[in-house]
């Protein structure tokens, strides 16, 4: 997929630098490089889908690296990322697209694939809601990650709300594509738990996520369910499998063990792609 040659209009700009990661662009591309040498080494296929966590990286940072860098071996050839967070601060009808030609981060620009969000246009699902990307930092989070790990891509951000596994389901099939587009989805798992409690929780929620089952996911399972469900039904379609590269909580990283937010990485490959099988405010 090629980069527009044009200078983007329409600039979505990073508001949760200096917050939920620095600011400073040596610093950010040091931590994130830093956070992806201790991640386990990538074995086996590139997965064609992740669940990232979306917390501030001293929280969650690690648990999202051990997902990124399982796109490291095919970083060349990644073009386009499908992005789908939860709105947290605006309320979604379905999914909401962004106007905008380019996401911003401390490290450049991150060009969205505007074609696509035309494509998508078409479905009942998708409104363009500028309001929904303002403060959203599920999404943002994700880029400084992509914009190590990857070498040129386009990206296709969606805030999602209230939608069926069906509706995520037909978005997905819309612009799953080939071994150029891969799909994240962002979240968090258990909220506000002591860390005891929170395992025991976060472990039923990776149970329900290996089997692609989604109707055991529960309500408070992950504060990105409307997007997991989707996925989850998606991948059961395609004959996907799913495994758990990493499950902690804040307490396990950075923050107290009383009042803790779950974070969990899993990937999703066909099963039949041959190679190893997969090792089965700002924490929010």
């Amino acid at each position: 997929m090629k980069r527009t040659t044009t200078e983007p209009q329409r600039i979505r700009s990073a508001t949760a630098a200096g917050r939920f990661y620095p600011a400073d662009p040596a610093k950010l591309r040091g931590m994130v490089e830093e956070l992806l040498s201790q991640a386990p080494t990538a074995k086996g296929p590139t997965p064609k889908a992740l669940i990232a966590p979306h917390a501030g990286y001293q929280f969650s940072g690690p648990i999202a690296a051990s997902a990124y860098a399982r796109l490291l071996p095919d970083r060349k050839s990644i073009t386009r990322i499908v992005l789908l967070g939860p709105s947290h601060f605006v309320a979604v009808a379905g999914l909401a697209a962004s106007r905008a030609e380019a996401f911003a981060t401390p490290l450049g620009l991150v060009p969205v694939d505007t074609r696509a969000v035309s494509q998508l246009a078409a479905l009942p699902q998708i409104t363009l809601q500028d309001e929904a990307h303002a403060r959203e930092h599920s999404i943002e989070v994700q880029l400084p990650f992509l914009q190590v790990v990857l070498s040129e891509f386009v990206v296709v951000p969606l805030a999602v709300g209230e939608a069926t596994p069906e509706e995520v389901g037909l978005v997905l099939e819309t612009l799953w594509g080939g071994p150029e587009t891969r799909v994240i989805v962002s979240s968090d798992l258990s909220h506000y738990l002591d860390s005891d409690s929170a395992h025991r929780v976060d472990a039923e929620t990776a149970r329900a996520i290996e089997a692609l089952d989604e109707g055991a996911l529960g309500g408070n399972a992950a504060c990105g369910r409307v997007s997991i469900r989707g996925l989850l039904r998606y991948a059961r379609l395609c004959g996907l499998r799913a495994a758990t590269l990493d499950l902690r909580n804040s307490g396990d990283t950075a923050g107290p063990r009383d009042h803790v937010v779950g974070y969990g990485a899993f990937a999703f490959e066909e099963k039949d792609a041959g190679g190893a099988p997969i090792d089965s405010e700002a924490r929010r």
